[in-house]
């Protein structure tokens, strides 16, 4: 059972790695503060999901994996505050969202 527990542990920690892999890169090649606000928000809170729920599947008691847990939905609320102030700062400062040619 031990084995299969670090099986499902690591997994976690790999896919979380790799979503945050993927805002990383949503953040450098998306065109406008909105697109990269988005890929940022979305990838990383749920990389984050995935690497606190690996990490608690390790953890060594109850209390310190609930611990873990509770990180993520702090993060979330935060995470979505300060998006929100940044796309707002960004529209009152007259940032259009980005928008093909001839659209």
């Amino acid at each position: 059972m031990p084995g299969m527990l670090e099986t499902a542990s690591l997994l976690l920690l790999l896919v979380g790695a790799f979503f945050f892999f993927a805002g990383t890169v949503g953040l450098l090649r998306f065109p406008d503060v909105y697109s990269r606000l988005h890929a940022l928000t979305k990838a990383d809170n749920l990389g984050l999901g995935c690497i606190l729920l690996g990490l608690a599947v390790q953890a060594e008691s109850l209390g310190a994996a609930l611990k873990l847990l509770l990180i993520w939905p702090l993060v979330l609320a935060a995470s979505a505050s300060v998006s929100f102030a940044i796309a707002r700062r960004a529209d009152a400062l007259g940032i259009r969202p980005w928008r093909r040619q001839g659209d």
